[in-house]
């Protein structure tokens, strides 16, 4: 009986301290001015998929989760041993292309050198013919010797064009081979924070295949909902506040950065002072990435916390709402 008494008691002071809790929620909310409206949401950060662009198997994995990388940093890199030896067939091909070019073109020398003796003789058999020396029979068939001279001299030089442009297709190969090694080197495309390594040495990805995420640390943001009276108050570059649940005693400064032009239904995971059936507003409001960047290491995602927004015609911010930030890294 004791031990029942002990477990009812710790149930009444837990549904008083909620039923507090709630009464001093909206108390808050009541207290705030007209011209500043709320939302609670959680801190997110931009995600950036680092993929294999060809199908292949990964030979290795630079990072770890939750490494810090600059951007251009070396992620990981796919294997390259069938790649690199299509790559030296296609310069072998190069090379055999360009000697049939250089004897294209010895071979257009000779013919041109046929066609102009081949010329020659039929000028000295039409002078034989006039004179009555030779035939016209004899004539003619120097005449027929200067045609074929002149197909084989066109022969050549056609030839010659397709040696040409089979050194341009084998060279088009090559680079195309060339870029997709370059394009097996996977960089990050932005700095950020390393959030999921998808991706071990030895598995063989698709073409698209994710190896690592990134959080883009400089592009933080709290999406947070509301009702049609508030966002035609609202515009976008409108100042903004963030009070995290975990740090309450900080005020992060932000800016309105996106609003949606469609009303939608609350998410139900979403807490607002209006009944849930009413249509809202997405409205993004995101951190300075300058402010970011000095605070780089303590940005984390996923925090809750509430966003305030100030409406058409605020004058300044409540004392409790001045920015009030913790010291930067190196301070």
């Amino acid at each position: 009986m004791k031990k029942r008494s002990l477990l009812l008691l710790a149930a009444v002071v837990l549904v008083a301290a909620g039923a507090a809790g709630t009464l001093w929620w909206r108390d808050h909310q009541n207290d705030l001015p007209d011209f500043i409206a709320s939302g609670n949401g959680r801190i997110e950060a931009e995600e950036v998929h680092v993929a294999t662009k060809y199908a292949g198997r990964v030979a290795e994995v630079l990072v770890n989760e939750g490494d810090m990388v600059e951007a251009g940093q070396v992620l990981a890199r796919m294997d390259t041993s069938e790649l690199r030896a299509e790559l030296a067939a296609a310069k072998a091909s190069i090379a055999q292309a360009r000697e049939n070019v250089v004897e294209a073109r010895a071979q257009i020398i000779q013919r041109e050198s046929e066609l102009k003796f081949a010329e020659q003789e039929l000028e000295r058999a039409d002078t034989l013919v006039k004179k009555g020396h030779i035939s016209q029979q004899q004539a003619d068939q120097k005449r027929t010797d200067r045609e074929t001279a002149q197909a084989a001299l066109d022969a050549a030089r056609a030839r010659l064009a397709s040696t040409q442009a089979a050194v341009e297709a084998a060279r088009a190969q090559a680079e195309r081979i060339e870029t997709q090694i370059a394009d097996s080197t996977l960089a990050a495309p932005r700095a950020g924070r390393v959030q999921y390594r998808l991706a071990e040495p030895g598995e063989v990805l698709a073409s698209g295949g994710r190896v690592v995420t990134l959080l883009d640390l400089t592009d933080v943001y709290m999406t947070i909902f509301l009702p049609t009276a508030e966002i035609g108050r609202l515009l976008v570059g409108s100042e903004a506040r963030i009070l995290l649940d975990a740090v309450p005693q900080y005020v992060i400064p932000a800016t309105v950065s996106f609003i949606s032009a469609e009303a939608q239904f609350t998410p139900r995971e979403v807490e607002t002072r209006s009944e849930r059936e009413k249509l809202m507003f997405r409205v993004k409001v995101k951190i300075a990435p300058t402010l970011l960047s000095e605070h780089i290491e303590k940005v984390r995602t996923g925090l809750p916390g509430e966003a305030y927004v100030m409406l058409g015609g605020g004058s300044a911010w409540p004392e409790r709402f001045a920015v009030n930030l913790p010291p930067a890294a190196g301070q």
